[in-house]
């Protein structure tokens, strides 16, 4: 009992008294709490030396006819980098969960964007870290010239995939229509000039897949956009120019290619598995999870004050992520936030059509119907989803039985105020509609992309044939019965860290319409509840701004019968 009444590291009543004397600081010094982790030092993004000048090597100083052809002339010197790109998550698409014993990965799993993989690998592998993965049953290519080295390491910012091709690149003649995966128009690629600029990866590497996924840019992730090329502080303090400049690889480190972070396995208490767990790291340290407690501690805040000290006490409880992202999808560049496919499919005099009904900071037009996928909303400047999270995400699969009559959550993120593993944790949350079996209730994957099929969705519009190619494709059971349902899909959130000036203050939580007034099942000083906890960190509070006058006024009165 006395466990379950701790809060952030301290009973009811020292929480109630805490805030009093928080209160007490700011009326009787002028102190004013904000809750900001101490700035990383250095430029991260400063790439050090290197040991060769590619620009020499007579193997680079050839005509490239093909991707592959690059990697069989890195490989002639780096004869170990395929065999450790693919034994990494960045190549086979599958991961063993080590906790829950799920297979994930995007080879496997279900989401709630444009769906799944199988039977749509040429669009969704053109993201793939290789070359020409086209049967998701057959697994990656095999060949060790099949890795892509430039699409990490070019940095002429002139390389980039074509979106329809399987992970190939644009050499020759290039189709008026060819667009790239960021959604530019394809041009053909210098390969020779792309082999010789090579070097560690810098943000243009990292996001021209990750910030584009879910088919644009930001749609998925949320705190993922091409707002991140060059942001300001406000967007992330770390990433930019004028802040600490970080590479992403200055948190996802590497070893051997394989790179700290997870989404599916998150480390939702801090650096706890970390080698060097305790330290804390400068960006760029080897470190096995990516997590802020791997360079600011797990006590970031100056402990020379009371609300600083305060602060420090919520890290067992609150992630970093909570405070410092007050909101997501910033920098003009908007996030999907909803996307129902129970509407695509609706044509105009038999033919496809679109409405642009939204329009982004930056002054883009985004579509909020499309034949082809349906009806979608945006956000910016998107007030995060709380939950507790112990860092475990557990997928909705195609073999798993759902309730059609409930909200469907393609993954869950338990986590209880109970689990001392769990903190409050921000999240992207989306909402979405898409297509189940009605038979067996589960939900079914289908085939959306092939321009030569007549299967694929955005070719004829026809969910019966699209869903039964798709189920077919993954082996996957299908009854031949479908519908649609109502599901959420989580995302955690990570990046876009607000500089210290912007970061949530105590009321932002601690108050009666708070931002976490919505998650029950705890204790939290200030949020209206008003138990005997509160009641006495009230009365502590006016008895000692009344023992503060009351003395102020017997020296003055004692001064003047003096």
């Amino acid at each position: 009992m006395f466990e379950k009444a701790k809060l952030f590291g301290g009973r009811k009543a020292f929480g109630a008294i805490a805030l009093a004397f928080c209160a007490l600081a700011a009326v009787t010094a002028g102190l004013v709490g904000i809750a900001g982790a101490q700035d990383v030092s250095g430029n991260a993004a400063a790439q050090p030396a290197s040991t060769a000048n590619h620009e020499l090597f007579e193997a680079l100083k050839r005509r490239f006819e093909s991707g592959p052809e690059v990697t069989a002339a890195c490989l002639s010197c780096h004869t170990e980098a395929s065999k450790q790109v693919m034994s990494s998550i960045h190549w086979t698409w599958s991961y063993e969960h080590p906790v829950t014993g799920q297979k994930l990965g995007k080879s496997e799993v279900i989401n709630s964007f444009c769906g799944n993989v199988a039977s749509n690998e040429p669009r969704c592998t053109s993201c793939h870290a290789g070359y020409g993965w086209t049967d998701m049953k057959a697994g990656p290519p095999k060949d060790p010239s099949a890795v892509d080295c430039l699409i990490c390491h070019d940095q002429t910012g002139k390389y980039s995939k074509i979106a329809t091709a399987a992970g190939h690149v644009a050499v020759g003649e290039v189709s008026a229509k060819a667009k790239t995966i960021t959604g530019a128009s394809a041009e053909p690629v210098d390969l020779s000039k792309a082999a010789m600029s090579v070097g560690l990866p810098g943000r243009e590497n990292c996001g021209q897949c990750h910030f584009y996924g879910g088919g644009g840019d930001n749609v998925k992730h949320g705190d993922l956009s091409s707002a991140l090329f060059d942001p300001s502080r406000h967007v992330d303090v770390h990433m930019a120019g004028d802040g600490a400049n970080m590479t992403c690889s200055a948190c996802h480190v590497s070893e051997s290619h394989h790179w700290a972070g997870s989404r599916y396995n998150v480390n939702a208490a801090g650096d706890e598995t970390s080698r060097g767990h305790g330290m804390q790291r400068k960006p760029g340290e080897r470190r096995d999870v990516a997590s802020c407690e791997s360079c600011h501690g797990a006590t970031p805040h100056p402990a020379t004050s009371v609300v600083g000290i305060k602060l420090n006490d919520h890290t067992d409880r609150v992630a970093c992520q909570t405070c410092h992202i007050p909101e997501f999808a910033k920098g003009g560049i908007a996030t999907k936030t909803k996307w129902d496919w129970s509407t695509a499919g609706k044509l105009r005099d038999g033919k496809p059509y679109g409405e642009e009904g939204y329009t982004q900071g930056d002054g883009r037009e985004l579509h909020t119907y499309l034949s082809t996928k349906g009806d979608f909303a945006w956000g910016e400047d998107v007030t995060p989803y709380y939950a507790w999270f112990a860092g475990q995400v557990i997928y909705t699969k195609a073999e798993d039985t759902i309730d059609p009559a409930a909200v469907v959550e393609v993954n869950r993120i338990p986590g209880s105020p109970d689990d001392p593993n769990a903190r409050i944790w921000p999240f992207k949350r989306m909402v979405g509609r898409q297509a189940y079996d009605s038979k067996l209730n589960r939900l079914v994957m289908s085939n959306v992309f092939g321009p030569d099929t007549d299967t694929a969705f955005w070719t004829n519009f026809d969910w019966a044939k699209a869903i039964a190619a798709g189920m077919k494709a993954a082996g996957k059971e299908y009854s031949g019965e479908f519908g649609f349902v109502d599901t959420y899909m989580y995302w955690p959130i990570t990046h876009m860290v607000a500089p210290r000036e912007e970061a949530l203050k105590c009321d932002s939580c601690h108050a009666p319409q708070g931002r976490l007034a919505g998650l029950g099942g705890f204790y939290m000083p200030g949020r209206g509840d008003w138990g005997i906890a509160d009641k006495l960190g009230i009365v502590m509070l006016l008895a000692a701004i009344a023992g503060v006058l009351g003395h102020a006024a017997l020296r003055l009165f004692s001064k003047r019968g003096s």
